[in-house]
């Protein structure tokens, strides 16, 4: 595999990365193997690009030479574009793993605990489900997690991976604690009136 570009030093987003992240294990993969790898490791602990963004990016490191592409031969039925890392992109891909200044704080964004801060305008019983729905989905989550783990244990060159799933398993296990005990923080409240006026909680 070869690519006709020679790479260009850029800043690139946190997309870019994370697809070459995912070409810099061994083998070459098309774009929708690479979808399916993100959604069974990524999603877990980062989160996991559109097809479309990926292919976009995929197009981006080829203009960059930082990955290269083969097409398919006729002894499959659909064509099909693998791509692969290459030296240039490994050597960014290294540069850019190791640059603790770009890793940053992580960021939280929890719809359901935004509801909840919104609780004085929802019906208890409304409020006390989607909390409940939220229980069963992380369950269903760490469930995936384990899947996931599972797999990446029986791949030798994924050990790493699996020590980020693990980590999500932990993160998955938090979250239950978490929303429980949320849970019976909301059903301390009992009978309290939940006024949509009023000043806002302000500190100090």
């Amino acid at each position: 595999m070869t690519s006709s570009q020679k790479p260009k030093k850029q800043e690139l987003p946190p997309t870019a990365w994370a697809v070459l992240g995912l070409l810099s294990f061994p083998g070459e993969r098309t774009g929708y193997e690479l979808k399916k790898w993100a959604d069974s490791s990524l999603r877990f602990f980062y989160w996991s690009p559109a097809i479309s963004q990926i292919y976009a990016e995929l197009r981006r490191l080829e203009e960059l030479g930082y990955a290269a592409s083969v097409r398919s031969g006729p002894e499959e039925s659909r064509a099909k574009r693998r791509y692969g890392i290459t030296p240039a992109g490994r050597e960014a891909l290294a540069g850019w793993a190791s640059d603790v200044a770009d890793a940053g704080p992580p960021v939280l964004k929890h719809g359901l605990l935004l509801r909840v801060w919104l609780g004085h305008l929802a019906e208890p019983d409304r409020l006390r489900a989607m909390v409940t729905e939220h229980l069963e989905r992380t369950t269903e989550e760490l469930d995936s997690v384990r899947e996931a783990m599972a797999h990446a244990a029986t791949e030798p060159d994924w050990a790493f991976p699996v020590l980020a799933l693990r980590w999500s398993e932990r993160q998955h296990l938090a979250e239950l604690e978490l929303t429980r005990a949320l849970l019976a923080d909301i059903e301390g409240l009992g009978g309290q009136e939940r006024q949509a006026g009023g000043d806002a909680p302000t500190p100090g």
